[in-house]
């Protein structure tokens, strides 16, 4: 695709849903290119996010009629919730919970964010999501988040949890 005359779109699609509608529909139609090519890209590439929100930047030529798609990976709380299964966090996360998740959850969390993280380690990138947990209201295996991020950094699942991301 050539530099010049590209248009970037940016968007907010529910995974696997997106439609002609608003907000691809608008962008990309005066750009000439087919739409629905546009939006079965999106489906097609955000189907493993399914019903959470999904940041997708589209990167149109006019010219060639040709387009790319980049696909952001949701924020950590909203992959929380889909683990959960709760649809959004707790007003008052110190005194309501929203649900319980347990430590492989926390790991795939980790795992499907791992290319963003600025931590360098394993165990600093749980951490981060545990705090995440408990700003959502969600306990983890039973417990406050906070015991849990205590128990990583004394090495009690070291076992579990090792090397650089």
């Amino acid at each position: 695709m050539s530099e010049k005359g590209k248009i970037t779109i940016k968007a907010l699609v529910t995974g696997g849903s997106a439609s002609g509608g608003p907000p691809i529909g608008p962008a990309v139609g005066p750009t000439g290119i087919n739409i629905k090519d546009v939006v079965d890209t999106v489906n097609e590439k955000t189907m493993l996010f399914k019903g959470l929100t999904v940041p997708v930047r589209i990167v149109c030529d006019p010219e060639t009629k040709q387009f790319e798609i980049f696909i952001e990976t949701p924020s950590t709380a909203s992959l929380l919730l889909k683990e959960i299964g709760a649809e959004k966090g707790s007003s008052s996360c110190s005194d309501d919970k929203i649900g319980d998740i347990n430590l492989d959850q926390i790991i795939n969390v980790v795992e499907a964010k791992k290319d963003i993280f600025l931590n360098r380690t394993y165990k600093a990138a749980i951490k981060s999501v545990l705090g995440t947990a408990l700003s959502i209201g969600a306990t983890v295996e039973g417990e406050d988040p906070r015991m849990i991020q205590q128990r990583i950094e004394n090495g009690d699942y070291d076992d579990r949890i090792t090397g650089e991301i």
